[in-house]
């Protein structure tokens, strides 16, 4: 039987990134340990989505001592078995222009929904829980052999750390085996090029790393060419993209501020990348959440009133941007909890990466129509053996020793029916 998935989640919540949370921390208790939950701008601002994840663990809170009231199973077995931290971390990009997502996922980066729907929002100011200037707030963990009590669970589903997100994630790394913790970014890399810039020999104690981001001979979803996450920091993506390379500095993106790699590194990371080419087949729809959703909001149910609210706006927006999406076949497209289901069931052979994998993808960061653009080379030329640039090769694109490692996916077990998935997890 498969072990325990450990996992650190990086994200930008964000409406689908909620999603992807809900449903890890829906899981039961013997499948994933989520270590870490560490925040970063994108889809918002930071302050925003930290606003939005301790509004979710508020609900949860909520959500599961509605349920026990109801004689239901309280579920969240992830949650109750293992409150993660949760730690603040980039505010901007390491370069670039800075661009949010709030056109989509509106300014708060829930549709509005502190506005909307105040009640569903938790009053305790937060803030001084996260402040590093402040006094250190302890906060023990949940008793074991008592995760069912409410008075345990009121204000303890989540450990606040006043460290940087990416301190966060190499002390959880450090403290963990090695090859034992997948991270999951689901936003812009920040917070891992911070990290892996930091100490990138702890940075490669990361079993692997899946990535939502990019798009590879398909539209992109911001410009013509890029995703969002990796157009809104093109040179954090190619930073952490470097590192699956047997030499690092043949892709580091020149003109950047962090300090290069070391020459030699202990090993390459493995990135698993989930672009839009696979994201995109993922879906939900309205009339599936409607479905799902309807049974538990007519009984009172925190978490269906919270989530309904964010999702109606969502679904409202999908029409305005997009022709031909009406009514209960608005589709939602899942991209974050793709990558989520993917850390909680990389054992399913279902999964499977393009044939060719690994490509040398590499992020475009200096263009002037196409920042964040994963490049691929896709000529039918031999490889050379050599890490020196030759004459038909700029760029080392063909060299053996050079150039970026990533494998792309491109199949799922669950393409048919992740929303039914997602969906029964949640709210069942």
């Amino acid at each position: 039987m498969p072990g325990k998935k450990k996992l650190i989640i990086d994200t930008d919540p964000g409406i689908d990134d909620i999603l992807g949370l809900l449903l890890a921390l829906s899981a039961s208790a013997e499948e994933v340990e989520i270590l870490l939950i560490s925040l970063t701008f994108g889809n918002i601002e930071v302050k925003s989505c930290l606003r939005n994840v301790v509004s979710m663990f508020h609900i949860l809170e909520r959500e599961m001592q509605w349920r026990r009231e109801q004689g239901r199973p309280e579920g969240f077995e992830a949650l109750r078995a293992c409150p993660p931290i949760v730690a603040v971390g980039a505010e901007d990009p390491l370069e670039d222009q800075k661009m949010l997502g709030d056109y989509f996922h509106g300014v708060d980066g829930l549709g509005g929904i502190h506005a909307t729907h105040p009640h569903l929002t938790p009053k305790e100011t937060w803030d001084h829980l996260f402040d590093a200037s402040s006094e250190p707030t302890v906060i023990d963990p949940v008793p074991s052999g008592d995760i069912a009590s409410p008075k345990a669970l009121a204000h303890r589903t989540f450990i606040p750390s006043k460290r940087r997100a990416h301190e966060e994630i190499l002390r959880v790394l450090r403290e963990n085996d090695p090859d034992t913790v997948t991270v999951v970014a689901v936003g812009p890399l920040t917070n891992l090029a911070l990290a892996s810039a930091a100490d990138p020999e702890t940075f490669l104690r990361a079993k692997e790393v899946v990535v939502m981001g990019g798009t590879v001979n398909k539209p992109g979803n911001v410009t013509p060419v890029a995703e969002f996450n990796t157009y809104a920091d093109a040179f954090a993506a190619a930073r952490v993209y470097a590192l699956t390379s047997p030499s690092p500095k043949s892709t580091v993106p020149p003109g950047e501020s962090l300090p290069p790699y070391p020459e030699s590194l202990s090993k390459q990371l493995t990135v698993r990348l989930f672009p839009l080419n696979i994201t995109m087949r993922h879906g939900m729809t309205r009339g599936q959440y409607r479905k799902a959703a309807a049974s538990s909001l007519e009984a009172g149910s925190p978490l269906a009133e919270w989530v309904s609210a964010f999702i109606a706006h969502t679904f409202r927006t999908i029409e305005r941007l997009h022709t031909g999406h009406v009514g209960d076949d608005v589709d939602l497209s899942l991209h974050d909890p793709v990558c989520v289901w993917y850390a909680m069931t990389a054992d399913d052979k279902g999964w499977k990466p393009t044939e060719n994998s690994p490509e040398d993808i590499r992020v475009e960061t200096t263009g002037q129509w196409t920042r964040g653009m994963c490049v691929v080379d896709g000529r039918n030329r031999h490889r050379i053996d050599g890490d020196e640039e030759h004459a038909s090769d700029h760029g080392l694109w063909l060299s053996m020793k050079a150039g970026n490692r990533i494998w792309r996916m491109d199949e799922s077990p669950a393409e048919a029916n992740f929303g039914e998935i997602l969906l029964e997890r949640i709210f069942t």
